[in-house]
């Protein structure tokens, strides 16, 4: 029976924000957004956010440097993405900063070389131009620079 409750009280709130907390890195916004799942008021919301902040269970900054370590080395997210999804889910615009400009530039720029590679590849033999257009597309969409992206496609040919 007590499976389908969603309403917690201040302190079961409390103790699954923290085990959730402790098990993967989190940010303000998606304890906000548990909270709400939960129906805590505001005022409980922001107090267990303040504790967990206090508490060092949620730190932004560690956020996102892992957020940015994750998604750009598993899923090869680029830069504009990566400060996409941070300010989605609230960041500070300061946090985001640091922690992009923790990327190192060359590995960053290898795996955008390894990217464009594969989908050259795959294209197979089209007309340079649509070619060239359909690479800095799919650069765009994984979240990188399309003046690094032309750079960079000039190594390929």
């Amino acid at each position: 029976m007590d499976h389908f409750r969603t309403s917690l009280t201040y302190r079961e709130a409390l103790v699954k924000a923290t085990e959730i907390c402790s098990k993967a890195e989190k940010c303000s916004f998606d304890v906000e957004l548990k909270c709400r799942e939960w129906q805590l008021s505001d005022v409980e919301t922001s107090r267990l956010i303040e504790y967990l902040q206090q508490e060092k269970f949620i730190d932004e900054q560690r956020y996102a440097n892992s957020f940015v370590n994750d998604k750009f080395r598993f899923n090869k997210w680029g830069r504009i993405k990566l400060a996409y999804s941070l300010r989605m889910k609230q960041v500070e615009e300061n946090c985001i900063r640091q922690a992009l400009a923790n990327l190192p530039q060359q590995a960053y720029q290898e795996v955008l070389l390894d990217l464009l590679s594969a989908k050259a590849k795959s294209l197979g033999a089209e007309e340079a131009y649509t070619r060239k257009g359909k690479l800095l597309a799919f650069a765009q969409g994984r979240g990188f620079e399309v003046d690094l992206a032309v750079k960079l496609l000039e190594r390929i040919k």
